[in-house]
C-alpha cells in the first residue's frame, strides 16, 4: 500500500539500486519527474532504506559488489513482500532468468539496452496492476463482510417470509394459497359453518384445524368425522349419540360428538357422501342447534361450529339433485376451495423441504437437502394425489436415504425418476394466467412475481433490483408497498 506521505503527495516511492553511478544517477532523476525517488549504491545500502521508508517499487541491477541482484530480492521478498520487484540483468541464460523470477518473485526481468522512458512505463504498468490488485483484495473483503450481512439479513427474512407463508400446519409459498388462506383466516374469526371443497389430498382437515385454531373457540374441542363410510344409523349415533338399547349393539349409552364438542368445532369430512335422510337431520340441526340422542326423546343444545368439507363439488351435486340446496346454503357461511397441487407449482419446493425435515427429524436422520434435479422432477409431477402423494413421495425417499446424505434421484420411485423436467414448461402455465381474473389483475400479478423474484435475487438490495427492472428507486418502493412486498408489510 502507499504510505501516508505517498497518499498525501499522490506519488508511489521508487527505489533505484545500483552500484554504477552513471547509470543510477541520470535514471532516479528521470524518475523524479513522477515518483519519488531513492537511490542505493549497494544491496546494504538498499536494505537499510528499505527499513526507513515504505517503497512501492525496486529497480535492482544483477550485479553489485556485495550481493546479487536475485540475492537482494530473495531477502526483500520475506522482509519486504508488498514491494514490486523489477530486475536489470544482461543474463539471456533462459533456465536463469526463470530461477531468477521463481527464487525471488522477481516482477519482470529488463534486459540492456534500455531507455529511461522504457523503464517508465514498465514502472507505470507494474504500480497500477499493484494498486488493482490491492482494490480487488479490498472489494473482496468488504464483499464477503456485505455478503455475511446480507447472509444474516436474508435467514432474517426468510424467518419473517415463513411465518407469513404458514397458516397451522399449512406450509406454502403460492399466491393462490395466500388469497385462500387469508380468506380462512377471515372465516376463522366468525362463528359460521365453513364448507371446504378440494381433491383428495389437498389438505382440506389441516385447513378446518387451522379455522379452528385461529378462531376464539380455539381452547375448546375440535373433532372430526368422517361421513362417507358409515351408514346413516352410526353417523346418527356417531354424531348425535344413543342410549343404551336403541339399536342391536347398543349396550351403552354414547354422547356424541356434538354434544361432546360443545363450545368447540365438530369437522364433517366427505359431506358430500351422506344420504339424503340425513342431510335432513343435519339441517334440523343446523337450524335448531340441538340434538336427539338415538333411543331419546329428549333434546339437548349444542353450541358447536360446523365445518365440512367435500372433494367434489357441491354446487355440482345440487343442481343434479342430489345434495339439497337449503342444506348447502347453511354449510356454505364461508366457502373455501383449495387448488389442487399442480396448479400451484410454486408449493411444491416449500412442502417437499417441510416433509423431508419432518420426516428425518422423526426417525432421528438427518437430510442435507433435496437436489434440484430431485426438485424439477416433483415439480413436473402432476400429483392426482396432491399434498398426500408428495408427502409420501418424500417420506420414501427419506427412509432410503443415508444419514448426512442428500435426496437425489436414485432415491426417487421409479414413476418420479423417469419424468423429465423439460416437459414442465408445455403442462404448466404460469401462475397469473390461472384462475378467472381480468386482464388488469393478471398484468398486475406479473408485476408483483417479477419485481418480488428481482428483490429476492438481489437480496432486497432496491439499487440493484431496481437497475434490473429499469425504474427508480422510488418507482420500487412504490411497487413494493402496493403489492406488499416488503417484509414491513406482511403480516
Amino acid at each position: 500500500m502507499k504510505t501516508e506521505d505517498a497518499q498525501a503527495n499522490g506519488a508511489w516511492t521508487v527505489l533505484v539500486v545500483e552500484d554504477d553511478p552513471r547509470a543510477r544517477g541520470p535514471l532516479a532523476h528521470h524518475l523524479e519527474e513522477n515518483y519519488r525517488t531513492f537511490a542505493a549504491g549497494s544491496g546494504h545500502e538498499a536494505l537499510s532504506l528499505l527499513d526507513r521508508e515504505q517503497i512501492d517499487l525496486v529497480l535492482c541491477g544483477q550485479r553489485m559488489r556485495d550481493m546479487s541482484g536475485v540475492e537482494f530480492f530473495r531477502q526483500t521478498r520475506i522482509s519486504h513482500p508488498e514491494s514490486i520487484r523489477i530486475l536489470v540483468t544482461a543474463d539471456t541464460d533462459h533456465q536463469e532468468m526463470i530461477r531468477s523470477i521463481n527464487e525471488a518473485a522477481v516482477y519482470q526481468l529488463v534486459s540492456p539496452p534500455w531507455q529511461p522512458d522504457q523503464i517508465v512505463l514498465l514502472i507505470k504498468r507494474a504500480l497500477e496492476s499493484r494498486e488493482l490488485a490491492r482494490r480487488h483484495r479490498y472489494l473482496s473483503r468488504e464483499l464477503k463482510f456485505a455478503d455475511e450481512v446480507l447472509h444474516r439479513q436474508n435467514i432474517s427474512m426468510t424467518n419473517l417470509l415463513q411465518n407469513t407463508y404458514e397458516f397451522d400446519k399449512l406450509v406454502f409459498a403460492s399466491e393462490l394459497m395466500v388469497e385462500v388462506c387469508n380468506l380462512a383466516r377471515k372465516a376463522s374469526a366468525t362463528d359460521l359453518p365453513v364448507l371446504i371443497q378440494g381433491e383428495t389430498g389437498t389438505g382440506k382437515e389441516l385447513m378446518a384445524r387451522a379455522v379452528h385454531f385461529f378462531g376464539k373457540r380455539k381452547d375448546h374441542l375440535f373433532l372430526a368425522q368422517n361421513c362417507g363410510a358409515l351408514s346413516d344409523e352410526l353417523l346418527q349415533s356417531e354424531l348425535f349419540g344413543h342410549r343404551r338399547g336403541a339399536f342391536t349393539g347398543a349396550i351403552s349409552d354414547r354422547l356424541g360428538l356434538f354434544p361432546a364438542a360443545d363450545g368447540g368445532t365438530v369437522f364433517l369430512d366427505e359431506i358430500s357422501e351422506v344420504s339424503p335422510s340425513f342431510q335432513v337431520s343435519l339441517l334440523r340441526f343446523l337450524q335448531e342447534g340441538e340434538v336427539k340422542p338415538v333411543g331419546t326423546h329428549e333434546s339437548r343444545h349444542c353450541n358447536v361450529r360446523i365445518i365440512a368439507a367435500s372433494n367434489r363439488p357441491l354446487q355440482d351435486l345440487v343442481a343434479k339433485g342430489e345434495f339439497r340446496r337449503d342444506l348447502y346454503y347453511r354449510l356454505r357461511g364461508f366457502e373455501i376451495d383449495i387448488p389442487p397441487l399442480r396448479d400451484r407449482a410454486e408449493d411444491i419446493p416449500v412442502l417437499a423441504d417441510h416433509a423431508a425435515k419432518k420426516y428425518a427429524q422423526s426417525i432421528n436422520r438427518k437430510i442435507a437437502g433435496i437436489s434440484p434435479e430431485v426438485m424439477q422432477r416433483l415439480q413436473a409431477h402432476p400429483f392426482p394425489g396432491n399434498v398426500r402423494e408428495l408427502e409420501n413421495e418424500v417420506r420414501r425417499m427419506v427412509a432410503l436415504a443415508g444419514d448426512g446424505e442428500f435426496l437425489s434421484r436414485k432415491h426417487m420411485s421409479p414413476e418420479f425418476a423417469r419424468l423429465f423436467p423439460a416437459n414442465l414448461a408445455d403442462t404448466r402455465q404460469p401462475n397469473f394466467l390461472k384462475g378467472k381474473k381480468t386482464l388488469k389483475e393478471k398484468v398486475e400479478s406479473l408485476e408483483a412475481h417479477l419485481v418480488s423474484q428481482s428483490l429476492l435475487r438481489h437480496k432486497w438490495n432496491h439499487s440493484r433490483a431496481a437497475r434490473e427492472l429499469g425504474i427508480s428507486r422510488v418507482g420500487l418502493a412504490n411497487k413494493i408497498k402496493r403489492y406488499k412486498l416488503d417484509h414491513g408489510d406482511i403480516h
